[in-house]
This record gives C-alpha cells, structure tokens and sequence, in this order.
C-alpha cells in the first residue's frame, strides 16, 4: 500500500538476472533479483523499516520517530509472516535482502475475517497504541481497491544507503513481466509525488487520489494495462 522509496531516484536497472521459478526473463546479468525465503522476514523486516522511517506511511502510522523504527519494523515482520511470504512472490535483491517487492497475486489482496482476527493480538502487541492509525489507514486503502483480478503490489521498499541504483525498479521486474506474459493488470498506491513518477515510469496511471486516514498524507491509487506479451 506504499512504498519506502524515499530518493525518488530509481532509474531502470540496465541488467537483471531472475533466479527460480522466474528464470530466463531477460537481462544480462546486473541486479539478481530472487524471491525470498522465510527465514528471510527478520533481515527484510529490519530493510523494509530503514526505507520506511521518512515515508507517509511510517510517519502516519507511527508519528514519534523515536518509536517509530522498533515498531514498523515488528510490523513488517508480523504481516511478512503471517501473510505475505506465504504468497510466494516476495522478490529481493542483495544477501541479505536490502529491500523488498512484495506482490499479492489475484484474489488474494483482501484478508478474511478470521485471520485478521487471529492476528489482533499480535498486532496489538506490535503497534499499540499506534494500531488505530494502521487500521485507519488500511481502511482508506482498502475502500477504493479495484475488484477485477490483478496483480497488487502492497509495499515496495529499499533501505536508504541502496537506493537509487534501480533495485526498486528490478525487483518489480518478475512480476511485471508476467503480467505483459498472462495479460494480467497491477495495481498499488504511491506514497510520494516522486514514487508516483517511478511507477509512470513502469507503466501505471494514476486513477484516484485519497487521504489515508482523517488528516492524513495523500496517496495515489495507479492501474496498470498489461502490455504486449512475448511473441508466439
């Protein structure tokens, strides 16, 4: 639902090699891109905090910055967890990881009622008293997300000394060619007017703005068309 992208300098990655079930993409070397393991949430978790300390999100969510590092970084690591790694399209660059794409594939964005009520204690424990403006901003999020099947792309994130050397672009890569390849579309929120510029850059257009939550940062919900497949 954002992204921890914060220099706003991603410029496309001039080489990429995808490792596993994504193998042969195109891309002569440059950034390995590689899904991630579970035993991987703690390093990501931890990543994924240090891209977010100055992002809309993480100050929304947690306005003390001197809370604000320990608790997003629980945050990440309780959903990393209980929810995304799970989908099997968490993609990173780096051992370990500096960052971390994290796609919802179609028809599984929303999560049911019992499990969000299975993970109420450990996000009570995670985010105390800062849980309010999470669920507040989730509930923003949520009102307006597309129903036709897509690809969702919650949270893209590098952590700040890597930023800027298209790793943000490349770990976005797999998936976004298997949309081209399936002809499939994506969709996610941008949480700056420079992110939102880098995922123009991909392909998404901008089709709603929003505030996340009651006096809260404006945020960008984009779609993106598949393009044209391989050819046969």
């Amino acid at each position: 639902m954002a992204d921890g992208l914060a220099s706003g300098s991603d410029p496309e990655a001039p080489g990429i090699s995808i490792r596993g079930k994504d193998a042969g993409l195109p891309g002569p070397g440059g950034h390995e891109v590689r899904r991630a393991q579970a035993g991987e949430t703690r390093a990501l978790s931890q990543a994924l905090a240090r891209a977010f300390f100055e992002d809309p999100l993480g100050t929304y969510v947690v306005p003390d910055p001197t809370r604000r590092l320990a608790i997003v970084e629980q945050g990440f690591d309780l959903f990393l967890r209980r929810v995304w790694i799970s989908h099997e399209e968490t993609y990173t660059v780096g051992d370990p990881g500096v960052g971390a794409c994290i796609w919802e594939p179609p028809g599984t964005w929303k999560i049911g009622a019992a499990k969000q009520l299975s993970m109420l204690p450990a996000m009570v424990g995670a985010f105390g008293r800062s849980l309010p403006r999470l669920l507040s901003a989730l509930s923003a999020a949520e009102r307006g997300h597309p129903e036709e099947p897509h690809y969702y792309l919650p949270i893209l994130g590098v952590e700040p000394e890597s930023q800027g050397r298209g790793r943000g672009s490349a770990m976005m890569f797999p998936i976004l060619s298997r949309c081209d390849a399936e002809g499939v579309p994506a969709y996610l929120e941008a949480s700056t007017p420079r992110n939102r510029a880098l995922y123009e850059r991909h392909g998404f257009k901008v089709t709603e703005t929003f505030q996340l939550g009651r006096g809260g940062p404006t945020f960008w919900r984009m779609w993106r068309a598949p393009g044209p497949g391989p050819a046969a």
